[in-house]
């Protein structure tokens, strides 16, 4: 009683909540006592307050800790952009400690932040498995692709180091596929409900579009123009805008009548414009076999909707490159970047991408003769590819190892048997995500299912053509979406028994 009176009520508490009351003190303490032992530096006392607060965040709330994960994926950099050094990159979200230049030096930090918040979410998993009875682990889809892939992927990885290769690339090579492979078993874990679904999607539209934003402010900046820069955004931005453009068509298709819509024609513009700042021919050779995809998975009835909105759109389209079909403006930029991909660029206007062709041409040439030279089970991570064709020096220190085009990566890597697991598991994965929309009758998930479906064949798509398997940020962001398919599923099954 003397403890309600004197404690908790001059702060509004009881004993129910009193935790919080504790939990301010404790996180008052360790910042006092911080900035004592480390003679006042706020960056590193911010740093552990932050681990500490996503350890506790975790253990009490694992769809918020989940949430807190994916914002900081989507908004922050994990590369700079050559000119520009935004706080998204500053923030070293995506760096081992030990390279990060706000704490101090030590040679074992050689894990990053995600990583770290990882294992947090992993290590109160297993508290939560192991003390509510009522938690129960969800069974993830096509789990015996998943394995088979999962498996094919450590056995590169092994074969790699018997045969001698460096366990550092080796393992910077894989280190993005295990993460995705990590967020496909644990997202199903913690999204489960209609209303976790949203918070998820509200966080994809507004951390997508702060990155457009930043590349409409560098635009802006630059005097509407790209500055001679060669992107304003990161690589992967452009890819997960393209995803929030098939949001809104499922939106529109199935007459959602929810504010994700309001906000999404809202931002549509700033989008549009962050998307061509992201000047990314692979983006938008994902962005048309997407539109394609959506109109095969589409109902027939649907289709003519789909048209009512794409028909002018489409007609605009083709004035547009028509005008500037042979133009080397900057508003002819996305159509130059579009016709790149089917004609042989023109090397004294559009000297760019002709190189770039040009690169990517000798370096599938090498490629192919690797897998002609070890076909069944390729060569294992962590080991070059063979260059018949000497290749130029370019920005990307593991050239050697890592080529643009990563489906190829993946059969030189894992060989035949470790490709043919790779395809079984997306494809499988993507079968059953068109199984599960047409099976979904709410107008809102039947969207974001939309997405879900398409999220692997855009990925896919982009990684022919550039480094994208490889990227923290799209593994893990398509290891979310790839993730909330268990909860579709169980809602679609839930609304098929009740409308019997």
């Amino acid at each position: 009683m003397l403890y309600q009176t004197l404690i908790l009520s001059p702060f509004g508490l009881n004993r129910e909540n009193a935790s919080a009351l504790w939990l301010l003190i404790l996180l008052a303490a360790i910042t006092f006592l911080g900035l004592n032992h480390f003679g006042g530096d706020i960056p590193i006392v911010l740093s552990i307050l932050y681990l500490i607060g996503i350890m506790i965040l975790s253990v009490m709330r694992l769809d918020f800790s989940l949430y807190l994960l994916l914002a900081g994926i989507l908004v922050n950099d994990q590369y700079a952009i050559p000119g520009f050094t935004p706080i998204t990159r500053e923030l070293h979200f995506f760096s081992n400690l030990k390279e990060n230049t706000y704490l101090p030096f030590f040679e074992a930090g050689v894990v990053n932040p995600v990583e770290i918040h990882l294992v947090f979410i992993c290590f109160s998993l297993l508290i939560w498995l192991a003390v509510k009875r009522d938690f129960h682990l969800r069974a993830i889809p096509v789990w015996m692709p998943y394995i088979l892939f999962l498996g094919s992927l450590v056995f590169a990885f092994l074969y790699g180091m018997r045969g001698g290769g460096d366990f550092l690339i080796a393992l910077w090579e894989i280190r993005a596929l295990l993460y995705l492979c990590l967020m496909y078993l644990i997202v199903p874990q913690i999204i489960q409900t209609r209303e976790q679904i949203m918070v998820v999607m509200w966080i994809a539209i507004f951390g997508i579009a702060i990155k457009a934003f930043q590349g409409v402010a560098r635009f802006v900046d630059l005097g509407f123009t790209t500055g001679g820069f060669a992107v304003l955004t990161n690589h992967e931005d452009p890819v997960f805008m393209v995803l929030l453009f098939i949001l809104l068509i499922g939106f529109l298709v199935f007459n959602v009548k929810h504010p994700q819509r309001y906000w999404m024609l809202l931002l549509l513009l700033p989008l549009i414009f962050g998307f061509y700042t992201g000047m990314r021919r692979a983006s938008y050779a994902s962005f048309m076999v997407c539109i394609a995809a959506v109109v095969v998975l589409l109902p027939v009835a649907k289709r003519w909707t789909f048209a009512k909105y794409a028909l002018p759109i489409l007609g605009v389209i083709l004035v547009y490159s028509a005008v500037f079909w042979n133009s080397s403006g900057a508003l002819a930029r996305p159509v130059q970047m579009i016709k790149s991909g089917f004609e042989t660029p023109n090397k004294e206007t559009n000297f760019r991408d002709y190189s770039s062709n040009l690169y990517r041409e000798y370096e599938n040439y090498n490629l192919a003769r690797t897998v002609a030279n070890n076909p069944l089970i390729g060569i294992g991570f962590g080991k070059r590819y063979e260059q018949p064709i000497p290749l130029v020096n370019i920005r990307f220190t593991l050239r050697d190892y890592i080529p643009h085009n990563q489906i190829l990566w993946v059969l030189i890597k894992m060989g035949g048997l470790g490709f043919l697991a790779f395809w079984l598991f997306f494809n499988s994965f993507a079968a059953k995500s068109a199984m599960v929309f047409t099976k979904l009758q709410d107008p809102y998930l039947k969207a974001v299912a939309l997405v879900v479906a398409v999220a692997v064949i855009n990925q896919l798509v982009v990684s022919y053509f550039d480094l994208q398997l490889t990227y923290y940020r799209n593994m893990l962001f398509l290891g979310v979406l790839m993730g909330l398919l268990p909860a579709l599923e169980a809602i679609a099954t839930t609304e098929s028994s009740e409308s019997k």
